[in-house]
């Protein structure tokens, strides 16, 4: 499975990206809304890795800072193959390309890590909803209300998929 590092989104900004997995749900589409566990909540992904050691772990504490950037949720997106994930496109800023290149520099020897997250070729995106065959697309598009939110970051946490374990770490 996967290890990653996540940026976490202030209250009302997670309450809207929320809003949004519900109104796919409610009309029986595919939606981050269906996972039901307390660690599901709208993020930003930094970084995956299959594996970090705990050197790389305490080197991630100890070079970041709770973060204070402004995040401002751009167009949807819709990446993928057979099935498509449906995601809010996070504009980039100078401070979040910076921090995930940050959190790359750190984590570049982990085992694992795919080459989208590669600085340059991240998409800085929010999934609103996984496993959604090409004929849900458009109604899935035709519900959400793609107009520009904004709001800040309010912390970095990691998550071990293994575990099904989250913790801040800035």
């Amino acid at each position: 499975m996967v290890q990653s590092v996540e940026l976490l989104l202030d209250s009302d900004l997670d309450a809207a990206v929320r809003r949004e997995w519900r109104r796919l749900s409610d009309a029986k589409l595919p939606s981050q809304d269906i996972v039901r566990k307390s660690t599901n909540r709208p993020h930003v992904t930094l970084a995956v890795a299959q594996h970090i050691e705990p050197e790389t772990e305490l080197l991630l504490q100890q070079e970041l800072l709770a973060p204070k950037l402004h995040l401002s949720l751009g167009g949807l997106v819709v990446f993928g193959g057979h099935r498509k994930t449906l995601a809010y496109l996070v504009i980039p800023t100078s401070g979040l390309l910076s921090l995930q290149r940050t959190v790359f520099r750190l984590l570049h020897t982990s085992p694992g890590i795919p080459a989208h997250i590669h600085p340059g070729d991240w998409t800085p995106h929010i999934t609103l909803a996984r496993r959604v065959f090409p004929d849900e697309v458009g109604p899935a598009i035709n519900l959400l209300n793609p107009r520009e939110r904004s709001g800040a970051a309010s912390g970095i946490r990691r998550w071990d998929s293994d575990a099904k374990r989250e913790w801040l770490i800035a």
